[in-house]
Parts: structure tokens; sequence; C-alpha cells
């Protein structure tokens, strides 16, 4: 059954017309959560109510299930060009469509950088050949992402850049970083930031506590985080330019963007799942799943990511799906590269953790998945508007399932949640009017 879902063309219609039937739709964009239909018309939403009379060429129940926009992802390794062993841009937007995600962005440190518009123009190309949902494409900042020269960021965005970022490496120089700031200035366009202060966390591998301590493993320390990003907000309101703090994982760190938006600093955040819901109490060296950059915080820190995402302080949730070989993955803990796969799991986990244990509600998990990132990044996405594309996600809420690396569409099988019983699941995928997925479980 599985390959038989990818018997579908991504440029096949299905149907002209599709009627989803009375499923609960969560559109935070229109502040909008009822029983209700939606009906698509030329792949495009046409209606939101209740009890549409119209004849579609496909109906699909969703009774008992919830209807959303399109998942949006804007922190995702789709490892194209270079590194198609870890990933490409089909296996990437497979697990994508399986974890209910319509739009993703991919970083550019990759072989080589995505640091010209001429790889850019190239990698929008390849998304729309291959790529079975919206593939955004994200241009470095400095190039080689080496912190010394600044790209041509201009030309990227010409090219279709949606983004900027150096993601894996914290640009030190100050200087090359503002410089940033000001040449996009006028552009819309953010820059986002992973914040690690270089010399702070150089050899470690987890978080520096009682754990790494315990275990006698090197450690990174939430004040590099805190550092790099208090510099990061400072020099946003110091030259008006727009910042995104990448994967927040400190406690520190989310008060420092706290104060910072009280201030009315052009700053905004996002958090993974990982980051809301595991510890480093969880890092075992036998495996090295659970080596993520930034490394699993405390408890504390988790609870501090939470209770940012829900007053506002962090706007988005992603997945920072970064699949590698198992060749890479099955080696000392020091080691292995950081980094696992997330899209196939992040719904699970995160109605699992969060929603079924009545730490988030629904309109607010469901926004920082959809309407937010897609006002933070400026998509014609994350809306169940009349007339906006057909990007719809269709989530069971009581769908118990067991993640198993055999089943994943990813080429990369390490997890740490393989093995985990997870309640929720999306069971459908529409893009642009095509549902992507039927039956699949």
């Amino acid at each position: 059954m599985k390959n038989q879902i990818w018997q579908i063309h991504k440029t096949e219609k299905i149907s002209s017309t599709l009627l989803i039937r009375g499923g609960r739709v969560v559109d935070p964009a229109n502040n909008f959560d009822g029983v209700a239909d939606v009906l698509i018309i030329d792949g495009k939403i046409a209606a939101v109510k209740p009890d549409i009379k119209f004849s579609a060429d496909y109906e699909y129940n969703a009774a008992d299930k919830i209807v959303t926009p399109g998942l949006i992802d804007m922190h995702v390794h789709f490892r194209e060009p270079g590194q198609e062993a870890k990933e490409d841009f089909l296996s990437g937007s497979k697990a994508a469509v399986a974890g209910g995600f319509t739009t993703v962005a991919t970083m550019p440190n990759t072989s080589p950088v995505v640091d010209n518009a001429a790889l850019v123009r190239s990698m929008v190309k390849r998304a729309e050949e291959v790529g079975l949902i919206n593939i955004k494409i994200i241009g470095a900042v400095t190039k080689n992402q080496q912190g010394q020269e600044l790209a041509e960021m201009r030309d990227m965005i010409t090219a279709g850049a949606v983004a900027f970022s150096d993601d894996g490496h914290f640009d030190d120089n100050a200087k090359i970083f503002l410089n940033a700031l000001d040449y996009l200035h006028d552009t819309g366009k953010l820059i986002i930031c992973h914040e690690e202060e270089t010399s702070l966390v150089k050899g470690g591998v987890m978080n520096e506590g009682k754990r790494s301590a315990l275990l006698g493993l090197k450690g990174r320390p939430t004040v590099a985080e805190d550092i790099a990003v208090a510099r990061d907000v400072l020099l946003a309101e110091y030259t008006g330019g727009r910042v995104h703090i990448a994967h927040i994982s400190s406690a520190r760190a989310v008060e420092i963007v706290r104060d910072a938006k009280k201030r009315g600093v052009n700053v905004t955040a996002e958090v993974t799942p990982q980051h809301l819901t595991m510890t480093d109490d969880l890092v075992n060296p036998a495996d090295a799943s659970t080596k993520i950059n930034p490394p699993l915080r405390t408890q504390k820190d988790c609870d501090a990511c939470l209770a940012g995402l829900l007053d506002g302080t962090i706007d988005a949730i992603v997945t920072d799906h970064s699949p590698h070989t198992p060749e890479e993955k099955d080696r000392e803990y020091i080691y292995a590269p950081s980094g696992f796969p997330g899209l196939e799991t992040s719904v699970g986990v995160l109605f699992t953790e969060l929603y079924h244990k009545n730490k988030i509600d629904l309109k607010t998990l469901i926004s920082k998945m959809t309407a937010e990132p897609a006002q933070i990044f400026g998509l014609n996405a994350g809306t169940l508007s009349i007339a906006a594309p057909a990007d719809i996600t269709i989530i069971d809420p009581e769908f118990v399932w067991t993640v198993d690396a055999e089943n994943f569409y990813t080429k990369g099988s390490h997890s740490p949640f393989i093995g985990r019983e997870l309640k929720g699941r999306a069971v459908a995928t529409i893009v642009r009017g095509n549902l992507m997925k039927l039956n699949q479980w």
C-alpha cells in the first residue's frame, strides 16, 4: 500500500472538485473553529460552511477528524544539492506528505552551499519538477556560510529565495551580521539565526549540566545560546532589521525574545517538538538519535519554551528535519552528526505530549504550524480563505500508532521516537487540490 500511494504523479488531477465533509475545521487565520464542509474547485478553496450542497467529483468523509490549512515547516534539510544520500527533494516531500505538511523551506547548508542566484533558480526548478509539495528555498547569508563575506542575497531574492540563514553556523562577526541586516532592510526578508556562541560550544555534544557530567560528555551550555540571541536581538533593534531565532531551546533565550518583543524589536522565533517535549535525561551515549543541535535541554527549558509558545513569544513550530545516512549515525555519540528526521513524527508527538495532555489548545497549536509561519515568511498559504490555494491537512486526533523506521518515507532512519506509541496523525494531505494520501493506514 505504501508504494501504491506514490503512483499518483504530483501533477495528476485526482478530481477537479473535492468536497471534504463534516470535519472540525480549524482555521486560525480566519478565527474559525467549527464543524463544516470544505469545497475545492480547480485547486482553490471555493467554500467553507456547514452542509454544502454540491455534487463533487470526490467526497472525503472527515467526521471525527480535524481539517486545517496545510501544515507549514519553514526549517527542513532536504540535502540537495550534493547530499542526496541523506535526503532529496522527492524523498523529503514524500515524508512531508506522510506527516501532513504541504509547504516546507529547505536550508542552504548543502554541498555546495546555496549562496548564489544560479543555485536558487536551479533548486526552484528542481522543486517544481519533482516535489510533491510546495518547497521553498532559503539562501545563505554569507558566501559558503563562512561568515566572512555577504552572499548576493538580493540576487537570490530575485531568483526565488524566501529567507536567508547560515543555519548550522553562528555568524561570529557582528559587523558582517549587522551589514546583512542593513542589506536586507528594505526587502522584507528575514535572517534565520542559528544561535550558539561558537567559542562556548566547541567540541560539545549535549547540554552542559548534571547529565553531561554523569555521562562524561562535553557539554554545550545554554549561555552560549543566550549570548548569541541577545547579540542578534540588539543588532536587529539597532538596524531595524528582521531576525528569526531558529530552534530556540533555552529558557533565558525565550525571556530575551519576550523582552525584545515588548520593546518593539522585529524578532520572531521558532521551536521544535523535541525542544518542547524531550530533555537531556534521555541522552544515551549508545544511541546517537538524541544528538541534535542545539541539544536537548532541561525540563525547565522545555517548560519555558512551551510558555513562550502559549504567550506568543515563540511564533512557529518547525521540525528541523535533518536526516543522515545510517553509516553516519551508527557511530559513537561524539562522532555522529547532529539531527534526525522529524516530518513524519511531528503531529504525533505534538498531539500526544501537548494537546492530549491539555498543555496547549488546538487553535494555538494549529496556528503555530499554519497561519503564523505563513505571515512571518510572507507565504500565500496557511489559510482556508476563499480562493486560497487548496492546501489542506486532515488529522485524526485519536489515531494510535507506533513509530517504526521501516515505514518512514524519509531516507533517514534514526529517530529518538522509534518504538514510541503516539496518539494523533495526519491521515490525508491535499496539495493544490490534489488528495495526495488515501487510506494509507
